[in-house]
C-alpha cells in the first residue's frame, strides 16, 4: 500500500500519476450498444412525456430512445441534435436528476428512472465516432450575422444560423471556444477534450468563423458590429465574480474558483497542479461542488464546502452534494464566512464561519463561531456580467430580452448566462441560442 505524505502548504504532485489518471476518469462511462438497449427496453414512450416537457430544449425523448431501441442509433442523434447540437456535452453534464429523468414515470412508480442521460450520450458518441454531421447548410441568404461569445449560447445560436443560409462570425476572448463547457466544469465530466471535440464536429456544418483574442469592449465593439453585420447575437457569459466582502481577501491561498477550475481544465499535466492540504471552498452550487471534488481528486486531505444556509437552499442539486460526500468533501451549513486568518507566512491558514439560522427575518447570526483550518480557500460565491455594451438594457444585473432573445436595441440579440431569464445551464444555453437563432432568420428574412 502506498502511504502519501502530505505537506503543509499548496503543492503540485501530491498524487501518483495513475492515480490522478484513475481520479480523472470518466464520470459515467458510456453505455455498451448492449446496455444502450437493456436500458432503452425500460422506457413506455409515453404520449404525452414529461421528460420532454422537463428538457429546456424540448427533445422529443420517446422518440430518440424507441430509435436507440429499434437499433438506429443515428437516427436518435439527429433527433437529439434538431432539438440541442450540444446533445453530446449536455448528456454529460446536465443535472438529468432534476429535469428529465426526475419526472420520468418509472422514476415516480419505482423510483430509478430511464437513463436518459447516458442513452443521449450513446446516440451521439455514435454520431460523432462516425465523423457524420446530419444537417446541411441551406442555400446562402448573403445575409451576415455576428456572435459574441463562442459558449453553448453563442455556438447554438451559429450553428443554426449557419444552417440556414447565413454567414456567421463569432467572436471569442478566449483562445478556445467552448465557454463554460471548455473552462468550466469539473474535467471528470467531460475527459479526453471532449468539449473540443464536440466544438470540431459542430462548425463541420460550414459557413461558421471564429475569431479568438476578441473581447466585446476592447478589441471589438458593438457599434461597429452593428454597422458590419445584418444582425448580432450576445452570449458573452458571466465574466465577472461576486467580490466577498471581508478583510484579507487578498492573501495568499485565497482565489476564485472559476479560476481554479478553468486551470486545471487547461493543464496537460494534473500532476502540476498544485493544491492545498487543507481546502476550503465557499459556496453551495455546481462550481462549489466541482472545485471541491477535484480538490479532493487532485490529493487533498481535508476538503470542506462551506454554505451560509442549508442543504435545501443549496443550488447544486441533491445528487451533486452526494457525489462530493462521497468523494470525501466535508459540507459545513449554516455557516457564513466572517473572516480569514493569516498564517506566519503571510498566507491564509484558517477561515472563521459565523454559524447562522435562518428566522422569519432572513438569515441571522447564532452567535456562535468556527474556524476551519485552510491553507487554500476557493471561492465560488456566484458569477455577474462584466463588459455589457452601453445602450444595452439591463435587468436584474443581466441583459433584458424578451421572450424572443431580443434586447433594447434593434439588431441586437442575446442569450445564455448574460440574459435574463432562464437558468444558468449549458442546456438552457443552447436553448435560447437556438430560439433566438431562429426569430434573427425570421427578421432577416423578413418574416418577423
Amino acid at each position: 500500500m502506498t502511504t502519501t505524505v502530505f505537506t503543509k502548504g499548496i503543492a503540485a504532485g501530491r498524487l501518483a500519476a495513475d492515480a490522478l489518471t484513475e481520479n480523472f476518469g470518466d464520470l459515467h462511462p458510456p453505455l455498451e450498444a448492449h446496455e444502450a438497449l437493456v436500458a432503452a427496453d425500460r422506457c413506455y414512450f409515453c404520449h404525452d412525456a414529461p421528460c420532454m416537457t422537463a428538457c429546456p430544449t424540448s427533445i422529443d425523448v420517446p422518440l430518440f430512445i424507441r430509435q436507440i431501441a429499434t437499433g438506429t442509433p443515428e437516427a436518435a442523434a439527429k433527433t437529439i441534435l434538431e432539438a440541442n447540437i450540444l446533445g453530446g456535452m449536455c448528456a454529460r453534464v446536465c443535472p438529468t436528476e432534476t429535469l428529465c429523468e426526475e419526472v420520468c414515470v418509472r422514476e415516480v412508480a419505482e423510483g430509478k428512472p430511464v437513463e436518459i442521460g447516458r442513452l443521449q450520450r450513446y446516440a451521439t458518441d455514435t454520431v460523432m465516432a462516425a465523423d457524420v454531421h446530419p444537417f446541411e447548410r441551406a442555400a446562402p441568404t448573403g445575409k451576415t450575422v455576428a456572435v459574441v461569445g463562442a459558449g453553448p449560447a453563442g455556438l447554438s445560436a451559429a450553428h443554426r444560423l449557419a444552417m440556414k443560409g447565413h454567414d456567421v462570425t463569432i467572436f471569442d476572448a478566449r483562445p478556445k471556444a467552448g465557454g463554460l463547457n471548455e473552462y468550466g466544469i469539473a474535467s471528470y465530466k467531460a475527459p479526453d477534450r471532449f468539449a473540443q471535440a464536440e466544438v470540431d464536429w459542430l462548425l463541420k456544418i460550414g459557413g461558421i468563423t471564429v475569431e479568438h483574442g476578441k473581447k466585446l469592449g476592447a478589441e471589438i465593439a458593438l457599434d461597429t458590429l452593428k454597422a458590419e453585420f445584418d444582425a448580432v447575437f450576445l452570449a458573452i457569459g458571466l465574466a465577472g465574480v461576486n467580490a466577498l466582502r471581508l478583510p484579507n481577501t487578498d492573501l495568499e491561498g485565497i482565489r476564485n474558483a472559476v479560476d481554479f477550475i478553468a486551470d486545471l481544465r487547461q493543464a496537460d499535466d494534473l500532476s502540476s497542479l498544485p493544491v492545498g492540504r487543507n481546502v476550503v471552498v465557499i459556496g453551495g452550487g455546481m462550481t462549489a461542488v466541482d472545485a471541491a471534488v477535484q480538490s479532493k481528486l487532485l490529493g487533498a486531505q481535508n476538503v470542506t464546502m462551506a454554505y451560509r444556509r442549508g442543504a435545501d437552499r443549496m443550488s447544486a442539486s441533491v445528487y451533486e452534494q452526494e457525489l462530493a460526500a462521497t468523494k470525501g468533501v466535508h459540507i459545513l451549513t449554516h455557516a457564513s464566512p466572517s473572516g480569514f486568518v493569516a498564517g506566519d507566512n503571510g498566507a491564509v491558514s484558517a477561515v472563521t464561519f459565523d454559524l447562522t439560522i435562518e428566522t422569519e427575518n432572513g438569515l441571522e447570526s447564532s452567535g456562535e463561531t468556527v474556524t476551519v483550518e485552510a491553507d487554500q480557500v476557493l471561492l465560488a460565491i456566484g458569477q455577474t456580467l462584466d463588459g455589457a455594451p452601453d445602450g444595452v438594457a439591463l435587468e436584474r444585473g443581466k441583459i433584458a430580452v424578451d421572450t424572443f432573445g431580443r434586447t433594447s436595441m434593434d439588431g441586437v440579440w442575446a442569450g445564455g448566462d448574460c440574459a435574463s431569464g432562464g437558468e444558468d445551464l449549458t442546456v438552457t444555453a443552447v436553448a435560447e441560442g437556438r430560439d433566438a437563432a431562429e426569430d434573427i432568420h425570421a427578421v432577416l428574412m423578413g418574416e418577423g
